[in-house]
Formats: structure tokens, sequence, C-alpha cells
């Protein structure tokens, strides 16, 4: 089960939120069959993403995020709501680029260096808010800290990891995730620092302890705010009608008289549904 663990720390002038999100990574390797790449390129914007949705003020409320950089992966997409039902895509869930020199999947070659962060909240307000920021290195976690600092304003301190073992599955994925609150003094600010500076491999920590062992050893945390996010599509074919009526009657029956029917696969789930003459008729 995936867990989001939320508290306060260095006498209570820190925000600490620790993730696990290893059975999502793996539910968006089944649906889109990833290469390892490409799972820890979605499964590292997931994470973050998930962390983001936590401070969504009611169920309803939603976020979008999207990261497209100028790599072969092409855009990640990452969807989410109060609820912490989280669902992501690849352009390409099939880029397969040779290993860095060190041996590490090269996450940045396939993510690219140019690019944007673009995050859309809808939070019951007569807009939504609206952030983006560009890509500084492709590695996810620094884009995102560039993200919160120019476009959030929240300085904000992030380790993620996902770790794919040999057969392919995750084995271990999630991260840690620190924002100081405005009244934070230097000395925790510096020990907040000192800290991350363990979690250069922290998917390997998960995998190994836990999160809740995390945070007992390196913050002696043990009483924090549970939270259970999940891989959960929201589509239906409700919803996919919705959609077509927004497209419009013409539209609609022109793609009909085309191709004799109208099939639409969801990018989250891979669930297909069809319609035909006869179901464009009742819609309209």
């Amino acid at each position: 089960m995936d867990k989001l663990y939320k508290t306060l720390i260095y006498d209570n002038q820190l925000s600490l939120s620790v993730l696990d999100t290893t059975d999502m990574v793996n539910e968006a390797i089944k649906i889109h069959k990833l290469t390892p790449v490409s799972a820890v390129a979605l499964g590292r914007t997931m994470t973050i993403s998930t962390f983001m949705a936590s401070g969504l003020k009611s169920d309803s409320e939603k976020l979008s995020v999207v990261v497209k950089g100028n790599g072969p992966l092409g855009k990640i997409t990452v969807c989410g709501n109060g609820k912490l039902n989280m669902r992501g895509s690849v352009d390409n869930p099939f880029v397969d680029i040779p290993l860095k020199p060190n041996g590490k999947l090269d996450v940045s070659g396939a993510v690219g260096t140019k690019g944007r962060i673009t995050v859309i909240k809808s939070m019951g307000l007569k807009d939504p808010y609206s952030g983006s920021a560009e890509l500084v290195s492709g590695e996810i976690a620094q884009d995102f800290t560039a993200y919160f600092a120019y476009s959030e304003q929240q300085p904000t301190a992030i380790a993620v990891g996902v770790k794919i073992g040999t057969d392919g599955r995750c084995v271990g994925a999630g991260g840690v995730i620190i924002q100081p609150l405005p009244y934070a003094e230097e000395k925790n600010l510096i020990k907040a620092e000192e800290v991350m500076k363990n979690f250069t491999k922290v998917s390997t920590i998960i995998e190994q302890d836990g999160i809740e062992k995390l945070l007992k050893d390196y913050f002696d945390v043990e009483k924090y705010d549970k939270y259970y996010p999940s891989y959960k599509c929201l589509c239906s074919r409700e919803r996919v009608e919705s959609t077509l009526i927004s497209l419009g009657e013409k539209e609609a029956r022109d793609i009909i008289n085309e191709q004799g029917k109208i099939k639409v696969t969801c990018e989250f789930c891979n669930s297909e549904y069809e319609f035909t003459k006869e179901d464009i008729d009742k819609l309209f």
C-alpha cells in the first residue's frame, strides 16, 4: 500500500512529507508497459505530484502536472485530486537509451534538459491556479525544486527515487520533501540541508527499511498524519460522452462518417470506449 506521512519537524518550523509510491509506479508500469527509464521519470513525477495533491483543500479539487522536455520520452502527464487518486502517462513509454557512464539510468537524457513544468490546480475558484517554470536538469527533483522556488515562491528540498529491479518491476519508490514555514530559523534550515544529504538513494532506503523507519531513524519522529494515495483512473463512458458532446455534433458525425465509429482510448489506463452511429444519435 502506498503511503504519505506528513508532520512538522525542528521546533515545528519545517513541514516534512515522506512518501512510499512503489505500488503506484508498478501499476503505471503494468498499464503502460514502461521501460525502466520511462518508469523512473514518470514515477518521480507522480511522487512529487502526489505531494502537491496532498495540499489541496477538498476531495473535489484537482491537480494537473505536465513535464514537457525536449527528450525522446516526450510529455509526462500526471493528474490527481484531493483524495490522492493519482494517474499518469508518458508520450513514449518504450523509450530506451544508453545508461550513463556510471551505470545509472539516463533520466535527463530521456526527459530532456530544455522544456517546462506546468501545474494547474482547480480549487473551486472562478479561475484555476496555473504555474510554470523552465526545466533545469531533466532529473525531475531539481526541476520541481526550481518550480517551487520560481512559481510558488516556496523553498523546497526534494529527494525522490524510483528503483527498478532486474525483472522490470519497481522495488522501491518515494521521496522526502521538506518545506520551511515563514518563521523558520536559520539553524533549522541548516539542519534540514544536512539531513537531506542522507537521501541520495532514497528508493533503496524505502525498499530496505520502509518510510516508518526512515522517519524514526533520520527525524526521530513517531507521530504523523497518514494518507494513502493510489493509482486510480477516473475515466468512464459518461465522462467520454461529455467530451464528445463538447466536441460538437458536426465533428462527431464527421468522424462516424469517415471511420464508421468513434474509438476513444484513455491515456491513463488504456480503457477503450467505442461509439457507433446509433450512440451518437442518442447523444445528440
